[in-house]
């Protein structure tokens, strides 16, 4: 009998959750996503989209109530500390360690068991593939807000992640390197078999995932 995981159980499968503020439920949802698919989640501010992620990721504050299950790769997470969910988040903000080079940040985010100059190697891999070779010593200050965009979201896939989330991560960027990095953020979660939650307040962003849309 093979080990492989079955379609259905490398999606993220949300059940039945809800998230509330006080008396005010701002989540309700049930829904599932497939590998290599995006769905969408839309919704005016304070309507609980990254409060949802938050929720998924396992950073959700105390003072909002939660129930309901997640699942991801067929293992439940809502029991497991956020280090073994092996969920990738991406935010508006590239976030990059300022005390670390360019390299020292996709270095730091590789799996442990990744060791020695196998984590150069693979940190210079990743590099190369988002046309950053020969930037690994830079300081992430002097990088272009296209180029620190590009280095998160390398940061992220490096830790080897079974689902990437996005909160909002192209709304900082220009109309030109808001659309380069939709399409490099998506190419490479089907690449590489992801269900990806998008957040964000744009439509476009919606229209460019091409998945469905879950309103908040």
């Amino acid at each position: 009998m093979s080990g492989r995981a079955r379609p259905d159980e490398r999606s993220l499968r949300l059940e039945a959750v809800t998230i509330a503020l006080k008396d005010r439920v701002l989540v309700d949802l049930s829904l599932t996503v497939e590998p290599g698919t995006v769905t969408t989640v839309m919704g005016p501010s304070g309507s609980g989209k990254s409060t949802l992620l938050a929720y998924i990721a396992g950073f959700l504050p105390p003072a909002f109530a939660a129930a309901g299950t997640v699942a991801l790769d067929g293992t439940e997470l809502t029991a497991l500390p956020p280090h073994r969910r092996r969920v990738g988040l991406l935010f508006q903000d590239a976030l990059l360690f300022p005390h670390l080079s360019v390299l020292g940040n996709l270095m730091f985010a590789l799996p442990q068991a990744v060791r020695g100059r196998e984590r150069r190697a693979r940190a210079e891999a990743a590099l190369a593939e988002i046309n950053l070779a020969g930037y690994g010593g830079a300081d992430p200050a002097t990088l272009s807000g296209g180029q620190r965009a590009r280095v998160a979201l390398m940061r992220v896939l490096v830790s080897e992640p079974c689902a990437l989330l996005l909160d909002e991560p192209f709304s900082k960027l220009d109309a030109d390197l808001r659309g380069q990095m939709r399409e490099l953020v998506f190419a490479a979660a089907r690449e590489r078999h992801l269900p990806v939650l998008l957040v964000t307040h744009d439509a476009t962003d919606a229209k460019a995932a091409g998945g469905p849309v879950v309103l908040l």
